[in-house]
């Protein structure tokens, strides 16, 4: 396999790494991208965009990065906080009238940035159409009663969380998510994360391709381990083909469905490491950066301690703030290393922890890190 792009010397076990994921963990195409003091030190890609392995992966292939997604999100509400135009400590209500309803009147807007909000489903059943209608979908959710007392428990909101942090930056600054992304984040930094693909960017998106099947053990196991099984999720069947379509590119689907690879992902996270600031670029400040490290909770199910709109480490002496996508792209931002990095791939797998082509990444990049002292 062709390995592409640039490693600096004291990552070589990376790079070694990133092609045995070809050779002995089933990639097909895939990127990983590291900063190190603002610095790129790692830029790799390799592989095919298409199932066949005929369509060669390319400098600037994109693909759908999943939830991943969901850290693009957070950080225009983060960018808004900074500006004093948006308070985490205030009721969802203040910015979005609707909402207070049927149980949500005191739903904070940290609620939304923590999975407490108690809407991790829609409460009726979506079509696709109506899922890519943002009006429709925020119509829904401004209706529905709250699974749970808002703050009081932590659930994954899949789906929902980027239609809620969305509507807030929708009605504060009058742009969709997607639009104040692009024009205020990814546009300074010049990077190449699209939340809503315009459609000349199609030809150089790399086709999704989907994790075999779960056995019915597995699924069998999920079913039983849902705590709320009288509850309707209703996110329709959007997996592959479905996410390689048109429709579902150039909806805005803030947790789910932003466009990228490992090297523009990097590019935007690149701020958190470095106290706001990027490539040149002043987005937030220290304190901006501080509030993710707020926690917000433990999400059920996940095992995972949440900050404002990333996954957080535990230990208040370690930095550490993550998310990753389903099928297995990742983000790490390590403020005491002021280091960034992640993996994106076309090909998804059900195993995204221990051992996984992600986490062998990360430990070898560690490794390196400590390595060099």
């Amino acid at each position: 396999m062709q390995i592409n792009g640039l490693c600096d010397d004291r990552f070589a076990a990376v790079r070694e790494e990133f092609e045995r994921n070809f050779s002995e963990r089933d990639d097909v195409g895939a990127t990983f991208a590291a900063t190190l003091e603002g610095d790129y030190v790692i830029d790799l890609w390799a592989g095919y965009r298409d199932g066949a392995g005929s369509i060669p992966w390319e400098e600037d292939t994109i693909v759908n990065v999943w939830s991943t997604t969901k850290t693009m999100a957070a950080l225009c509400a983060l960018v808004l906080a900074d500006r004093g135009e948006l308070d985490f400590d205030h009721r969802v209500a203040q910015y979005w009238p609707e909402y207070a309803s049927n149980g949500k009147e005191e739903t904070l807007v940290r609620h939304f940035m923590g999975h407490t909000a108690g809407l991790p489903g829609f409460g009726e059943k979506l079509s696709k159409e109506q899922l890519y209608d943002w009006d429709y979908v925020t119509k829904v959710l401004a209706r529905q009663e709250p699974w749970w007392e808002p703050g009081t428990y932590g659930r994954y909101h899949a789906i929902t969380q980027g239609f809620l942090v969305g509507e807030i930056v929708r009605r504060i600054t009058g742009k969709s998510l997607g639009s104040f992304f692009r024009d205020e984040i990814a546009t300074p930094l010049q990077a190449d994360f699209h939340i809503g693909v315009a459609p000349q960017h199609f030809p150089r998106i790399a086709e999704i391709l989907p994790p075999p099947p779960l056995s019915e053990a597995a699924r069998q196991q999920a079913a039983a381990a849902e705590p709320f099984p009288d509850r309707v999720n209703g996110v329709p069947a959007v997996h592959p083909p479905e996410t390689n379509s048109a429709a579902w590119r150039q909806a805005e689907i803030p947790a789910a469905n932003g466009h990228g690879n490992a090297r523009s992902v990097v590019r935007v996270q690149t701020l958190v490491a470095n106290g706001g600031s990027a490539f040149g670029v002043d987005l937030l400040s220290e304190a901006g950066c501080e509030k993710i490290f707020e926690e917000q909770g433990v999400i059920d199910g996940m095992a995972v301690h949440h900050g404002i709109g990333y996954g957080i480490a535990r230990r208040k002496t370690r930095k550490l703030c993550f998310w990753g996508g389903a099928g297995g792209s990742t983000i790490m931002v390590d403020v005491n290393n002021r280091a960034c990095f992640s993996y994106v791939m076309n090909r998804m797998d059900h195993n995204e922890g221990p051992g996984s082509r992600g986490d062998v990444l990360r430990e070898r990049f560690y490794e390196c890190l400590r390595s060099a002292g």
